[in-house]
């Protein structure tokens, strides 16, 4: 039999005359899923980071904050923030810059406009691990049959081992323009979103007051109306650069192994984890660490912005 209790939270969950019933039948299979798969798995990785984890996922032997000192004490996981640091470097603003170039492009576009739109956000669409390899295999090829090495010796320049060479280290070259063909059209619909939201009043009384149409435009008038989404823009590029994994692992490792460079933190945790020590504990306390310094990061980027902050 049911008790008080039971009974009571069931007419909650379901509402008066079973209203939210529908609701659960929907949503339910979803929580479920989301919970089995995403939160406690979240949870047990929090949980190894304490123990003793090798090559076991129910250890026994409590260690600590011991893997948490082990990992910021290694210059490997140091190093792989810092390979972080460049890649955003690099990909943040090439990005932003791109995107926000093919949504002002689109925009002003008088017919077609949908068709352009599609073609830019149709590379969002690819797998990582699929656009990794083509440019691996068939653009940047290390020998003359590589597009890029083709194009190299039609100007009579000598070929480039893209993925191989340290000094200077062509493979960001690669790395930066797969992710960049992957999501520039992404944000690209969010600021065409943005630049939809703009009243034409303000560029008719901008015409009035006699603004030149293009770059003084754009400087007082587009890109302030930008910002909501110019912020929201940075802070899913940042993070997604912290999340950088597929390109990076497809791109540079091969039989051998991954090379000792461009070694992004997700790279390292997963060989720390799930190499030949698989030393889950550790991988689990470095995961727990990269979890905290993006959200850090992002408040930090969230507060600087001023993000949810009324506007004047």
């Amino acid at each position: 039999m049911r008790g008080p209790l039971t009974t009571t939270l069931t007419r909650k969950l379901l509402g008066p005359q079973n209203r939210h019933l529908w609701f659960w039948i929907f949503v339910g299979p979803f929580v479920l899923g989301l919970t089995l798969f995403t939160y406690v798995p979240l949870a047990w990785s929090v949980y190894l980071s304490f123990f003793d984890a090798h090559n076991t996922v129910s250890p026994t032997d409590f260690v600590g904050f011991d893997d948490y000192t082990a990992m910021l004490g290694d210059d490997a996981f140091t190093g792989s923030l810092v390979t972080f640091l460049v890649f955003t470097a690099f990909i943040v603003p090439a990005t932003y810059v791109l995107s926000l170039a093919l949504a002002l492009m689109v925009n002003r576009l008088r017919w077609a406009q949908g068709f352009f739109r599609s073609v830019f956000f149709l590379p969002v669409a690819c797998s990582y691990v699929v656009a990794a390899l083509i440019w691996k295999m068939s653009i940047f090829n290390g020998v003359r049959f590589g597009l890029a090495n083709t194009v190299l010796d039609w100007f009579g320049a000598d070929q480039i081992a893209w993925l191989s060479t340290t000094d200077p280290p062509w493979y960001w070259l690669v790395i930066v323009t797969v992710r960049l063909w992957l999501q520039a059209g992404f944000y690209m619909v969010l600021f065409l979103a943005g630049l939809q939201r703009i009243s034409p009043r303000l560029y008719e009384a901008a015409a009035v007051d006699g603004a030149r149409p293009g770059w003084q435009v754009f400087r007082y008038i587009t890109f302030p109306q930008l910002r909501a989404t110019s912020v929201a823009v940075v802070l899913l590029l940042v993070i997604n650069a912290f999340q950088a994994f597929d390109e990076f692992y497809n791109l540079l490792s091969d039989s051998r192994g991954y090379p000792p460079y461009a070694r992004p933190p997700l790279v390292y945790l997963y060989y720390t984890a799930l190499g030949q020590g698989q030393n889950l504990g550790l991988g689990s306390a470095g995961a727990v660490i990269l979890a905290l310094i993006i959200a850090v990061v992002t408040v930090v980027q969230a507060r600087w912005f001023g993000l949810g902050r009324k506007e004047d």
